[in-house]
């Protein structure tokens, strides 16, 4: 692009010339075009016919965005406050934390919770029953299948009737899932559904309703004894 007498020429149909003063903007076109700027927006109209040119002027905005005139916004930035810097800083005589006790002094105040001595809140609220409330009786302590589920296995052919149902053959059937935390917990029986054929089960434990359709039915309930609970008292005794 040339420059020609302070014009400005480009591939665009028109051409742009700054005054000495940044605050005018001239433009000569050689066909109707629109320019929108950040703060300016000059329409140029085709000139006549004979006529060589014209300009059209605009003043430019004042309050553009520049890199002088950056600031945060308005209530983004707070000036600290200096404390301990006597009446004259105006948090007083204690720099704004009021006479003596713990909250005035160094350090973290007080515990989280703490209400000045009465009865916390956590304290206050009722405790929650089962795991939820920090107590084991929520916690699940056997792998329980029910009597429909073994029936309706045996009549898919899941299951074969005949042979002993233990907590192995319920995993290769994939009547149970014993992962995770499950994996190592014992079988127990429940009584929810109905059994029309025998069979014989052998479990860790069994409800009172699954022994008696279990029975019922014809078939057996073999209790198996549960893993001793380790002590220092019975491995020594089983070392000597």
């Amino acid at each position: 692009d040339d420059d020609d007498g302070g014009i400005v020429r480009s591939g665009y149909p028109f051409a742009m010339a700054f005054s000495s003063t940044m605050s005018t903007l001239s433009l000569a076109a050689a066909k109707s075009v629109a320019i929108r700027g950040d703060a300016v927006r000059v329409n140029a109209a085709k000139p006549r016919a004979g006529a060589a040119g014209f300009t059209v002027s605009a003043n430019a905005d004042a309050d553009r965005l520049r890199l002088h005139n950056l600031s945060p916004l308005e209530g983004s930035r707070r000036t600290k406050k200096r404390v301990g810097r006597g009446y004259g800083a105006g948090q007083g005589g204690s720099c704004g934390l009021g006479m003596r006790g713990q909250k005035a002094k160094k350090g973290p105040g007080t515990r989280t919770g703490f209400e000045g001595g009465q009865t916390p809140m956590y304290r206050r609220f009722p405790k929650l029953r089962g795991i939820a409330g920090g107590n084991s009786n929520g916690v699940n302590k056997h792998v329980v299948v029910n009597i429909g589920d073994l029936a309706e296995a045996v009549a898919a052919n899941k299951l074969d009737g005949s042979a002993e149902i233990t907590l192995e053959s319920l995993k290769s059937a994939g009547l149970i899932k014993a992962t995770g935390f499950y994996r190592n917990l014992p079988l127990k029986v429940l009584g929810e559904g109905e059994l029309a054929s025998g069979l014989k089960v052998k479990a860790a434990a069994f409800s009172e309703s699954a022994k008696a359709k279990l029975e019922a039915a014809g078939g057996s309930c073999e209790v198996i004894p549960a893993r001793p609970k380790w002590s220092r008292e019975a491995a020594a005794a089983a070392a000597k």
